[in-house]
């Protein structure tokens, strides 16, 4: 038994050197998916406050709280299983989940510029929180539902930023991304979420500079939040039609990338700015795709909500 012990103690040495000595590879691997998946994190921080918008001040944290736990969950214990197995057995798939991926991003973000120009508010589109636990238990499962989607392209997008990396490196970077940016995005949208409850108690206290500073909490946040859901949009759009380029390059189809790099070639030389400015054509290029794309799909589905039978329910209510 000591025999076993000992070879036991060996391997756990082993491991723990070998994970050591990757440390630094996890956490660059980590920050690269991170940053891919930023456009997906901006939209998730601007969606979610909608959900606790007109509960009680008491109940918003635990809300949030509930939320950030269900996503954790989704992340941790649903998506990232599943991506290990895909992106072991069948990673040629990657490509399509990231083609539907970004096709689903252009379309939410084509549908929001739609409503906007044809003056539709999307105020309803979250549900309405009434007062009583049935209800915010209904809210939240809502969130969680609307989370995971989010949460499945924010996974997709980092694993392929790291397809090439051993399993159990990519396992490590999952987990690293999945925590810190669920972290990030429930740490946001409760700052959010409560900033204007620190304004109205900052104007209670007798400094006159510490109730301006309350007052212009207040007054900020309807700014603040229009400003987030329009960063989103965009964000949605420039990070959608990337993944399209990306994953049509990838599935073969090498085209459309080859015409947005002939349109950074002239400009990526030039001294001191040309690397942003070709990260600016092709930022252009990609918003552009995205909202071309989202729009085609989005007429068809709604031509195809027209035809079935749940559609046409959904549109006579």
């Amino acid at each position: 038994m000591s025999g076993g012990l000992v070879a036991l103690l060996d391997d756990v040495a082993a491991l723990a050197r070998l994970a050591a000595a990757s440390v630094d590879d996890v956490a660059a691997g980590a920050a690269k998916a991170g940053a891919k998946a930023a456009g997906v994190v901006i939209d998730d921080a601007a969606v979610t406050p909608q959900y606790v918008s007109g509960a009680d001040p008491s109940r918003e944290l635990p809300m949030i709280r509930k939320i950030f736990w269900g996503s954790l969950r989704n992340k941790l214990l649903v998506i990232l299983p599943a991506l290990l197995l895909v992106s072991t057995f069948v990673p040629g798939i990657i490509p399509v989940i990231l083609l539907l991926g970004g096709t689903y991003l252009c379309y939410e973000g084509a549908e929001k510029v739609w409503h906007k120009l044809r003056g539709h508010s999307e105020e309803g589109h979250g549900p309405a929180v009434d007062r009583g636990p049935e209800a915010e238990a209904k809210v939240t499962r809502g969130a969680i539902t609307t989370d995971f989607i989010l949460s499945c392209e924010i996974m997709v997008i980092a694993l392929n930023e790291v397809a090439t990396e051993s399993l159990w490196v990519r396992a490590f970077i999952l987990v690293v991304v999945a925590i810190i940016i669920t972290a990030a995005v429930y740490g946001a949208v409760a700052l959010i979420v409560k900033m204007d409850d620190i304004g109205l108690h900052l104007t209670t206290k007798d400094s006159p500079a510490t109730q301006r500073t309350g007052r212009l909490l207040v007054a900020a946040m309807p700014k603040v939040l229009s400003v987030i859901t329009v960063v989103g949009t965009i964000a949605m759009l420039w990070v959608g039609g990337h993944i399209l380029l990306q994953a049509a390059h990838d599935l073969g189809w090498h085209l459309p990338y080859d015409l947005v790099h002939a349109l950074e070639s002239p400009i990526a030389g030039i001294p001191a700015v040309g690397g942003a400015l070709a990260w600016l054509v092709n930022t252009l290029c990609s918003a552009v795709l995205g909202i071309i794309w989202g729009s085609v799909v989005m007429v068809v589905v709604q031509a195809v909500s027209r035809v079935l039978p749940f559609g046409k329910k959904k549109a006579a209510h």
